[in-house]
């Protein structure tokens, strides 16, 4: 870790040791960083291609909709003439009527919360036989059936729909038989109407096939996902396990129906290895959406490995011995630092140990050779990341050899505060870095089929702690996430932190 601790004097406790050597170093905390699962409610849109549908319906309805076949048809009615000497009734005059009424090719779109399907229709009908008189008139007309279809999701997560078909005549389709009109609307109308019937009855099925049910299903076990968001220095690692699923209804635009959807799931931070993916459980009875959706929660320990600080401390003391330290009562002391170690130990505390030799120049004293401990409580106030210490004092002393004066040294005027700022550190600049990488990480992830892009707005830091993992700063941040599944051969890529 980089940066500085803004401390207070580290070693004021020890003038009131007076070479009470302790009882050595103090032991090895083994706690790990815990940390509470956060609730996150993630957006979870699906999209469906609407052309999916029209191709399904394509298939169940037939080409040719009706055939018409009827003999013996009036299609001239009688009329009176006024021939002067008399007047006389024309016979009626009959045909038979035959033709067929064909679609064409369905095309489908919509808007907001309506899908219309566009049948084309077209009608050639015929009179033939026409009493005798001529041999046969035809006719073509054409319409535009529209289909009306609006969807809702049953429990079971199938998709379901109410559907309306009207139509228009761009030709209402007739003949023309000794200058009169027969129209055929009526006739088409009552054809129509099992046509209408039929589709009702399929469009449940139809809609099922556009596998809505289980592109939620697989979104559903894909989000039971562990994602890293540090991969080194440390290793960070966020487990997702959903909790339920909720429908929010849908949107149309163009060809594409999106469903709205949240998911409400655990988000669980791990430092350290990489812990197992959650079992993924069955896919719950949908639920009505309820609130704001989007919102992801997560906890990012910016973490100070102790072996990190070492060299840190170490180079400052090696520094600082090239001159002789003063030391009251003593005179000039020449000292030799060997070895810094630092590490968690109990109570939220952090031990130092600092083995190191001292000598008076003046040689009336001798050579004193030992390691020293000291424990302090590293604090910060919330939203900061300065570190101080409190609760200062020394544990004892190891591996002593002649008098106090490594005791004394330490006591020497300035010698705290010294190594107090070689130990200060500021967690700034590694909380920048965390969050920087944990942002890259989760803006756009490719996990299985699984993509999440996720931005994060909000952070907030707690106090430290002192663990037997390390010295780490709690980060909560919150943002706005949404996960959706990828196509497979959408070619994206996992984007790891570095």
């Amino acid at each position: 870790m980089r940066g500085r601790w803004s401390s207070a004097v580290l070693l004021l406790a020890l003038a009131a040791c007076s070479g009470k050597h302790g009882g050595g170093a103090p032991p090895h905390a083994k706690d790990r960083i815990e940390v509470k699962p956060e609730l996150s409610t993630l957006t979870l849109p699906l999209e469906a291609n609407l052309d999916d549908l029209a191709a399904t319906l394509e298939r169940a309805v037939p080409r040719q909709l009706w055939a018409i076949d009827k003999p013996d048809q009036p299609c001239v009615p009688p009329k009176k003439l006024d021939l002067g000497i008399a007047k006389v009734k024309t016979p009626t005059i009959k045909c038979r009527i035959v033709g067929e009424v064909t679609r064409g090719r369905m095309t489908i779109g919509g808007q907001g919360q309506v899908i219309r399907l566009a049948m084309p229709l077209h009608a050639v009908v015929r009179a033939e036989d026409i009493g005798g008189v001529l041999k046969r008139e035809t006719a073509t007309a054409d319409a535009m059936a529209h289909a009306v279809i609006t969807l809702s999701l049953g429990p079971d997560w199938n998709p379901r729909g109410k559907i309306d078909i009207d139509y228009d005549w761009a030709n209402v389709p007739h003949v023309e038989i000794l200058g009169q009109r027969i129209e055929f609307t009526d006739k088409a109308d009552q054809k129509l109407e099992p046509v209408i019937a039929k589709l009702e009855r399929e469009l449940p099925g139809e809609l099922q096939k556009l596998g809505v049910r289980q592109k939620i299903e697989d979104a559903w076990r894909s989000a039971f996902t562990t994602l890293s968001l540090n991969r080194e220095n440390p290793p960070v690692w966020m487990r997702v396990t959903p909790k339920q699923l909720r429908y929010g209804g849908y949107a149309i635009t163009g060809k594409r129906l999106e469903l709205r959807l949240g998911m409400e799931a655990t988000t669980e931070t791990f430092v350290g290895q990489k812990p197992a993916d959650p079992a993924p459980t069955p896919l719950p009875p949908m639920q009505p959406l309820q609130g704001e959706t989007g919102k992801v929660s997560l906890f990012l320990p910016v973490i100070a490995d102790y072996r990190e600080l070492e060299p840190v401390l170490m180079k400052a003391l090696v520094k600082r011995q090239a001159r002789p330290f003063e030391v009251p009562g003593v005179g000039p002391v020449r000292a030799t630092f060997e070895k810094a170690t630092i590490y968690g130990t109990k109570g939220g505390q952090m031990a130092v140990g600092l083995l190191f030799s001292a000598e008076d120049v003046a040689g009336n004293i001798g050579r004193t050779r030992g390691t020293v401990w000291l424990t302090a409580t590293p604090v910060n106030l919330p939203n900061s990341r300065k570190v101080d210490f409190q609760n200062l004092g020394v544990s004892g002393t190891t591996d002593m050899t002649g008098g106090d004066l490594i005791l004394q040294l330490m006591n020497a005027p300035g010698m705290s505060s010294f190594i107090a700022a070689a130990l200060s550190q500021n967690f700034e600049r590694d909380y920048g870095e965390l969050l920087g990488k944990v942002s890259r990480a989760i803006s756009s992830r490719r996990e299985g089929v699984l993509r999440i892009d996720a931005k994060l707005e909000r952070t907030r830091t707690g106090t430290l702690q002192a663990s037997g993992q390390g010295l780490y700063l709690p980060v909560w941040a919150e943002g706005t996430a949404t996960v959706r599944l990828a196509s497979p051969t959408s070619g994206g890529e996992k984007h790891h932190a570095r």
